[in-house]
């Protein structure tokens, strides 16, 4: 009988059956469905949304809204109830559109949850099945084959030639080997004096073990690389350890974006402005001219609405949804419409390795044989004099055998050797090769390396299928971490390559050294000989140079022999060998990634590779793709355990060319957040489960949408659909695009503030009437600004946008530049200009300064006769539409800080036209058509009006080329910087 304590990898396969309450022929298709409705189905449980109604009211209840309710509360109380309703409307059109951005974002993420099988096959009373994976239940018997993705946390009952990738969970690329044979406790018991030191009655501790170690067991997310296997299911969705993983991404705490951090602090500084001079006109109106205190409050509530931009909001979703869609057209999917900005402050790029950098297609590149050592052999990187007539070089990168070849040199002897290493490198594998039906497409089965050593021997013209026939495998001794070596007896009577005596025939294959351990003869010159000192050394050395290029290396070895090859035990039968040789291979990086990551360099962006492979491999692909350069250090996780948090923070701050290798996902949390604690803005990439709460406590998570999990997509703010790092780069490029496009149209917006205030400041200093009605200034904010802003809002990147550094993290999106720009240049220019036709209005009926002065109490009180208001409406309209037609200018000088008009496209953005033509329709709408001339108050005007208002565009362009050209003459190396 089992014990209730004892754990399932412990138990033989009788009493696994026994405590999962289930048997060799599977369940009743009775007893699993209880089962499933009582434990409920074998996926992943939906992370918490807050409802839908409470996410759109998010949108209401914001800060700037806010700030707009009561401002339409205000308008009102004042009396002026079109302009409550009109800045109400604002508050819901941008939530409306905000909510359903966001929500379509969410819903095509959701097409992307593939992670899990869809279909299984188990055992249900008696019959072999194929049943959806999410109605497996805990006693399923599960059966296994090659290329199966493994749907739940299992125990092994049988297994032939196991091998699992378990890169989902551990981030290890290589397969592991499993069996399904009971793994014994692994106890803990103090010794003293060598006697133990329990007393009667006490238990010996048992050693905490990690289940993705244990060699029994087969867990969710995993693949199967090679074998079959008939497991056990004993849990399922998240119980399983795959969903204990998921969780840990549920409790780390996500910051804001830092667009949002910035919209956060511009809606402060705009209040505080708006406030500030809504008082101070209040103040002046009431005590200095002498105004009722209800219109004196009307005129600070048009300060106020003056000030803030009413179009702002709608614009910055907007510009984030163009950017959104143009990054999907570009295979990035964005979660977050805020976290796009982001990018654009992306100081380091933690990337994994496996599948991101590199292609998963392990290559043959290099043929070691051995020759007769010398003397004196200097200690130098290959190639050298030593090693380079030892190396024979394979051509051609992937799984296509046709594409590259061997060159084996014409000696006779060393074209023997090859071919010795290349058979027993190719009959020792258990992968196989699959020629898809399109014209030079293949596909490996089972484990990578091993496929890459079959692709070598097409290479050299061998004809494996019929050396598997030839030479049929007798006996394996399967790969395990434990030995690092593999075996396969081979039945040699029928070969004529390496003539012998004994009938059958032993390759091993594994880590050099280990299998270099186990042999006592060399092959060289045509015969074995004794592994002698020199020759040891020589292997050794040429193991450590190829390691050092981070190649991964095997050796291979051989033994003849008969019948006892076959009786032998494992451990005997891999001793006195013969070396023959060594294989150097890689995993060959995406050819887009050298040049993805050389522009990340050139924009000032860190690279750093996170990655739960092994330390030389890490480095060699980091210096292949030019991630590091110069010395490089390995940082392992268990090295990182060391550390402490101040030791890891001097160490990712102050050192160059590091690596990251052996990373946990609780390594990669500790590398993320001292990144951060050093003021970086930090990237991550991943697909893995491992990868995932990194993704989550990163600045912005970038997850992979072809091969990542469930759970890394969720827990990201990007999805890579084609799953490419150089997309990364283009991400980066548009999320400094658009967060220089959002400065841009701020620029713009705001410059129509200043003649939008300019006429109450004149009102209360001159005395005269306002030249713009409270509702005029929101024509112009909602109905002229909006769609030119949005032209500018969708501007492609300028040149030169990469080769900027990012934008510090500290730097405000309304800095001091740009508020100078936006008040006192060109919103000085249009209020210059604004006012100026205001003016000439009422002289071209005769009114001198001091005659529209002495008609202004009866304009403010609406006592004044028919004539004057006419006259007055008039001038209004005047200034209202110079307003237009600068901003048709300043739109035009909005399209560059520092570039020339004239060397801007004006083909390459179809809504800056649209812009234009929206901005004069409605101008001509609010002038003629009655129901909008009686709502804002507008009257026609004459055609020397008309001409007056062409010439407002060009002088306001020309004066900004000439401020362009200053910056560009003054600060010919800076220019560039201010984005």
């Amino acid at each position: 009988m089992a014990s209730l304590h004892q754990p399932l990898w412990t138990l033989s396969f009788e009493e696994v059956y026994e405590s999962l309450g289930t048997a060799a022929n599977g369940l009743s298709q009775n007893e699993a469905q209880e089962r499933l409705e009582k434990f409920g189905a074998n996926e992943l449980p939906e992370p918490t949304h807050r409802p839908l109604w409470l996410r759109f009211a998010d949108q209401l209840t914001h800060f700037m809204a806010l700030l707009l309710w009561v401002a339409g509360i205000l308008a009102f109380i004042s009396r002026t109830p079109e302009l409550g309703w009109a800045v109400w409307a604002v508050i819901w059109i941008n939530a409306i559109f905000s909510f359903w951005q966001e929500f379509q974002a969410e819903k095509a993420l959701s097409a992307l949850k593939k992670v899990l099988p869809m279909q299984v096959k188990v055992y249900r009373d008696g019959e072999l099945k194929q049943i959806p994976a999410r109605e497996l239940v805990r006693g399923d018997v599960m059966q296994l084959e090659e290329g199966d993705r493994i749907s739940a946390d299992a125990r092994l009952i049988s297994a032939e030639s196991l091998y699992l990738d378990v890169s989902v969970m551990t981030g290890e690329s290589l397969p592991v080997a499993r069996s399904p044979y009971p793994v014994p406790l692994r106890e803990a018991v103090s010794v003293r004096g060598g006697k133990t030191m329990l007393r009667q009655g006490e238990q010996p501790l048992q050693e905490k073990v990690n289940p993705s170690e244990i060699a029994n067991l087969v867990l969710a997310g995993s693949t199967v690389a090679a074998g079959r296997a008939v497991a056990v299911v004993y849990a399922t969705g998240a119980q399983t350890e795959f969903g204990q993983v998921a969780h840990l991404t549920t409790v780390v705490k996500r910051e804001p974006s830092t667009l949002e951090i910035q919209v956060a602090r511009i809606v402060r500084i705009i209040t505080a402005i708006a406030l500030g001079m809504g008082v101070t006109v209040f103040a002046l109106s009431y005590l200095l001219i002498g105004m009722d205190i209800t219109e004196s409050f009307i005129f600070a509530i048009g300060i106020i609405v003056a000030n803030v931009p009413e179009g702002l909001l709608p614009t910055v979703t907007l510009a984030l949804a163009l950017g959104v869609k143009r990054m999907a057209r570009r295979n990035a999917l964005v979660r977050r419409l805020s976290a796009v900005e982001t990018l654009s402050a992306t100081t380091v790029i933690c990337t994994d390795k496996t599948g991101t950098l590199t292609k998963n297609e392990m290559t043959v590149r290099y043929l070691w044989l051995p020759t007769e050592p010398e003397q004196s052999e200097p200690n130098r990187d290959i190639p050298n004099d030593v090693l380079t007539n030892k190396l024979i070089e394979i051509t051609g990168a992937g799984y296509d055998p046709t594409n590259g070849k061997v060159n084996i040199p014409s000696d006779s002897e060393i074209a023997w050797k090859a071919k010795v290493l290349l058979i027993g490198s190719a009959l020792c594998s258990n992968a196989r090769l699959v020629h898809l039906n399109a014209p030079n497409r293949w596909q490996e089965i089972g484990d990578p390396t091993e496929a890459a050593l079959l692709v070598a021997a097409a290479k050299a013209e061998l004809n494996l299928e019929n050396l598997q026939k030839q030479l049929p495998r007798l006996r394996e001794i399967p790969f395990d971490s434990r030995r690092l070596m593999m075996t396969v007896v081979l039945n040699w009577q029928s070969s004529e390559l390496w003539s012998s005596e004994f009938p059958n025939l032993a390759f091993t294959k594994g880590a050099p050294l280990e299998v270099l351990k186990h042999c006592h003869l060399i092959l060289c010159d045509g015969k074995s000989q004794e592994l002698t000192h020199d020759y040891w050394d020589e292997v050794v050395k040429a193991n450590d140079n190829l390691a050092r290029q981070g190649f991964r290396v095997l050796g291979l070895a051989a033994r003849q022999g008969g019948q006892e090859l076959l009786d032998l035990k494992a451990q005997d039968l891999e001793q006195d060998l013969i070396f023959i040789g060594l294989v150097a291979m890689f995993d060959p990086p995406r050819p887009e990634v050298s040049k993805a990551i050389a522009q990340c360099h050139q924009a000032g962006i860190k690279v750093t590779m996170v990655t739960g492979d092994y330390g030389l491999t890490a480095e060699a692909i980091a210096r292949q793709i030019g991630l590091v350069s110069d010395k490089v250090r390995v940082v392992t996780g268990e090295g990182m355990g060391h550390l402490s948090d101040a030791q890891l923070k001097q160490v990712v701050k102050y050192r160059f060319g590091l690596v990251f290798a052996r990373m946990s996902p609780e390594h990669k949390l500790r590398l993320v957040q001292a990144y951060k604690d050093i003021g970086e803005i930090v990237a991550v990439t991943g697909d893995g489960v491992n990868d995932a709460p990194a993704l989550r406590a990163a600045n912005i998570g970038i997850a992979m949408g072809q091969n990542g999990t469930d759970v890394a997509r969720e827990a990201a703010d990007i999805v890579l659909t084609d799953d490419n790092f150089a997309t990364i780069v283009i991400a980066i490029e548009q999320g400094r695009a658009i967060y220089q496009n959002i400065r841009k149209f701020m620029t713009y917006i705001l410059a129509s503030n200043v003649p939008e205030v300019v006429p109450f400041l004149g009102m209360v200093a001159f005395k005269i009437p306002p030249a713009l009605t409270i509702l005029q200034i929101l024509a112009v904010d909602l109905g002229t600004d909006m769609v030119p802003a949005l032209a500018l809002g969708a501007e492609i990147p300028e040149a030169g946008i990469m080769d900027r550094p990012p934008r510090p993290k500290e730097e405000f999106l309304l800095n001091v530049p740009l508020i100078l720009r936006a008040y006192l240049f060109l919103g000085a220019i249009e209020a210059m200009l604004s006012m100026l036709g205001f003016l000439m209005v009422w002289w071209s009926y005769g009114y001198s300064l001091a005659d529209l002065q002495q008609v202004t109490p009866a304009i403010l009180s609406h006592t004044a006769d028919p004539t004057v208001t006419a006259i007055y409406r008039q001038a209004t309209t005047m200034t209202l539409a110079a307003i237009v037609a600068c901003q048709i200018g300043n739109l035009f000088a909005c399209r560059s800080d520092w570039g020339s008009v004239f060397r801007q496209s004006l083909s390459n953005n179809s809504l800056l036209w649209l812009g234009i033509t929206v901005e004069c329709v409605a101008l001509f709408a609010f002038i003629d058509f009655p129901p909008f001339r009686q709502v804002f108050g507008t009257a026609s005007l004459a055609n020397w009006h008309w001409l007056i208002l062409l010439a407002c565009p060009p002088i306001l362009i020309g004066a900004e080329e000439l401020r362009k050209l200053l910056l560009r003459n003054q600060r010919p190396g800076n220019v560039k910087r201010a984005f």
